[in-house]
C-alpha cells in the first residue's frame, strides 16, 4: 500500500514559517508531502528547508526542467490525493477563486482534482475585505474545504482574525477530507 500523498502550496505570507511544522506533522501521520511554493514564499522559507525535510523535489518556477515529460503543475496535481495551501495569502485565495494561473501554485491549483484544503492567513482587514469573503464563499462553493482562522496577536502588530490555523488542526482536516473524499467538490 503506498503512502498516502500531499501536496503542499506555501504562499508568500509570514506564516510560512508554520508551513514546515505542517510539513513534520504530516510526514509523522504517514504521508508523503511535495511541495510548491509562490516565489513571494521563498522570502519567508527556503525552497532548501523544504526539499531537505519532504525528501522530494520543490516545484518554485513554472519554467525549470520538469523531472518527466510533463509541465510540473499538472505531474503535481496527479501526484496529489489532498492538495492544501498553507499558509494561503488573500492573493492566492484570489487567484484559486478566479482561475487565475499565472505561476507554478495556481496552475496546480486549478489543475488538480482531489480534495482541497486551504489555511488562509493574512491581516485582520485582508480577512474581513468584502472580497475576500467573497472569494472564500465562491470556493467553498466549488467544495474547497477552509481551515478555520484564528483570532489573536498577529505579525503586523495587531490583534485580530487572521491567523492561519493550528497544525494539528489541519492535519486533522486534511485526513477528514482524505476519508471523506472531499464531499461537495465541484469543478
Amino acid at each position: 500500500m503506498r503512502a498516502r500523498r500531499v501536496v503542499l502550496g506555501v504562499t508568500g505570507s509570514i506564516a510560512a514559517y508554520k508551513a514546515v511544522e505542517l510539513l513534520r506533522r504530516l510526514q509523522d501521520r504517514g504521508f508523503d508531502v511535495s511541495v510548491v511554493m509562490t516565489r513571494s514564499a521563498t522570502e519567508f522559507v527556503t525552497e532548501l528547508t523544504f526539499r531537505t525535510l519532504s525528501r522530494n523535489p520543490v516545484g518554485v518556477d513554472m519554467f525549470e526542467p520538469a523531472a518527466d515529460w510533463r509541465p510540473d503543475h499538472l505531474a503535481l496535481a496527479d501526484r496529489a490525493d489532498v492538495f492544501v495551501v498553507a499558509p494561503c495569502t488573500a492573493n492566492v485565495l484570489a487567484k484559486m477563486a478566479h482561475g487565475i494561473a499565472d505561476d507554478l501554485l495556481s496552475c496546480t491549483a486549478l489543475s488538480v482534482t482531489c480534495p482541497v484544503v486551504v489555511a488562509p492567513a493574512m491581516n485582520t482587514k485582508m480577512w474581513q475585505h468584502p472580497a475576500t469573503q467573497a472569494n472564500v464563499k465562491t470556493l467553498a462553493g466549488r467544495g474547497v474545504i477552509f481551515a478555520g482562522v484564528g483570532t489573536g496577536h498577529l505579525a503586523c502588530g495587531a490583534e485580530g482574525k487572521g491567523r492561519m490555523a493550528e497544525t494539528d488542526d489541519i492535519v486533522r482536516i486534511v485526513e477528514k477530507a482524505l476519508k471523506t473524499g472531499g464531499k461537495g467538490r465541484r469543478r
